[in-house]
Parts: C-alpha cells; sequence; structure tokens
C-alpha cells in the first residue's frame, strides 16, 4: 500500500476531565488544545508533534498503555517525583531503552523510554 500516514495520536478514555487535565496540563506541563472542551480534546508536550487525545466517559476503556519516547528519563523521574506523582515503576534499564511508568488519574500507564544505560 502507498499510504503517507500523517500522524497516530491514542485516544484515552477519562472520566472527569478537569482532573485529567489538572494531571497533563499542570503536572506533565502538556499544552491543552484550544478547540478542546470538558469532553474531548488534545494535550501534547510544548513543541513536539505528538500527544493524545482525551475523551471522557466514552471511546474505549480506562487502563491504556502508551509510549513516550523522550531525551533523559531520569531527569523526568526526579522531576515528577519532586511534584508528588505516583511511579508505577522506576527508571529500570532495558535492551530497547531505560524506561518508568506513571498513571494518569484514570489509571492509564504512561510509559517513558530513552535510551538505555550502556552496562559497565
Amino acid at each position: 500500500m502507498d499510504i503517507r500516514y500523517e500522524c497516530i495520536n491514542p485516544i484515552l478514555r477519562v472520566e472527569d476531565m478537569e482532573a485529567s487535565l489538572r494531571f497533563y496540563v499542570g503536572v506533565l506541563g502538556f499544552l491543552n488544545a484550544p478547540w478542546g472542551d470538558l469532553s474531548f480534546t488534545y494535550v501534547s508536550p510544548p513543541g513536539e508533534p505528538g500527544g493524545v487525545y482525551l475523551c471522557q466517559g466514552a471511546q474505549g476503556n480506562g487502563g491504556a498503555w502508551v509510549w513516550m519516547g523522550i531525551g533523559d528519563v531520569e531527569h523526568l523521574h526526579g522531576e515528577l517525583k519532586s511534584r508528588g506523582v505516583r511511579i508505577r515503576m522506576e527508571p529500570t534499564n532495558f535492551p530497547w531503552a531505560l524506561e518508568m511508568q506513571i498513571e494518569d488519574p484514570d489509571g492509564n500507564v504512561l510509559r517513558f523510554g530513552s535510551e538505555p544505560r550502556v552496562e559497565q
């Protein structure tokens, strides 16, 4: 197939959009789309091409998993820990990435990964 994909963005079901926006915008520092409302919106890291749609009470079930590649997991870990975010999995070295996991208010798991550490 000769198809050009413009982008791929997950849609996460949330139960309380205001709580989700406090988490994604207030804690993670994402930007909320200017067209968003309390039933459907899009949040993304500043200056980055990808993000996630948030849909209140519809479009799937809670508990989805999302991978986000970032530059430095250890730095993000320190930032989120200082903000009181519950860390589901501390930074752990795997062959594919140095990865950590957190949960949003609805139990969706956000996996953050950067280049794996080179073991000595």
